[in-house]
């Protein structure tokens, strides 16, 4: 594995973990007003980690992750990603991404590590800082 491929597997977790910690504090405000069991175990948690990552993108161009690692996602021209680049990005990430790891595992370490499938798909690189 590449070091730049291991570094964003690592600022992952990081921002994983705030997420989780987020759901856990709002689903014990959920849980009085909504009693769907499918809310609190797949809704909640995409929402709050989508809304996290969604809102640090595009402020800054980096996660919580992203800045303890050094990593920075940019265009392909070096410019911030616009908010459209940002959700296709999520999206595919989350669905089809998974499907393309299975498929062609050594796709993800193209380009060292900057360009994962979904970076290709939005049109979006991983940069060190």
């Amino acid at each position: 594995m590449k070091s730049l491929t291991k570094k964003r597997t690592k600022a992952i977790l990081i921002d994983l973990a705030i997420s989780s910690a987020v759901t856990a504090g709002v689903e014990y405000f959920l849980r009085k007003k909504v009693k769907s069991e499918a809310v609190h175990t797949l809704i909640t948690p995409t929402i709050v980690m989508w809304t996290l990552e969604y809102a640090q993108l595009r402020k800054r161009g980096q996660t919580v992750g992203y800045k303890k690692m050094g990593l920075v996602l940019e265009n392909e021209d070096g410019s911030k990603p616009t908010s459209r680049q940002i959700i296709k990005r999520m999206g595919y990430r989350d669905t089809v991404s998974t499907i393309d790891y299975i498929k062609n595992r050594k796709a993800f370490e193209a380009e060292e590590g900057a360009v994962f499938p979904h970076d290709r798909f939005s049109g979006t690189e991983v940069r060190e800082v």
